[in-house]
């Protein structure tokens, strides 16, 4: 008896009804397994599929695919988690760190007030700085 010939690998997928599938499962495993065909069982006269014969190699990439994404996914959250809160600490350290130089500011200004005469031009082209500063 001759040995069956090897099919080559083609990228699309065989369509085959259960009926067939049924009685050539033997076949069509062995020739997922030799030959990476994927084999898409259909219901006897409707073309539509319903399962799918895949080499065990796919099966596992895709099972592996799925674990990854779950993976990237966890760790995605993890780090979107931590930026949140380092966010959150940047944010309560600026307005720390604003309320301590505004507040510097004021004292600032309270001492030029005692210190320089009013309506000296120095301090009014100073005055105006800050405002500019202040709006930009």
């Amino acid at each position: 008896m001759a040995a069956p010939a090897v099919a080559h690998r083609t990228d699309r997928p065989r369509a085959l009804p259960l009926r067939e599938v049924r009685t050539r499962l033997t076949q069509i495993v062995a020739l997922a397994e030799l030959t990476d065909t994927v084999t898409v069982v259909t219901r006897d006269g409707d073309p539509r599929p319903v399962a799918v014969i895949v080499p065990a190699s796919a099966a596992r990439s895709a099972a592996q695919a799925r674990a990854d994404a779950d993976r990237v996914a966890a760790v995605t959250a993890g780090w979107a988690r931590r930026l949140e809160e380092l966010h959150r600490q940047s944010s309560r350290r600026h307005a720390a760190e604003l309320r301590a130089v505004t507040d510097a500011l004021a004292e600032v200004w309270a001492e030029l007030d005692r210190r320089v005469p009013a309506g000296d031009p120095a301090l009014a082209r100073l005055r105006a700085a800050h405002a500019d500063l202040l709006r930009g």
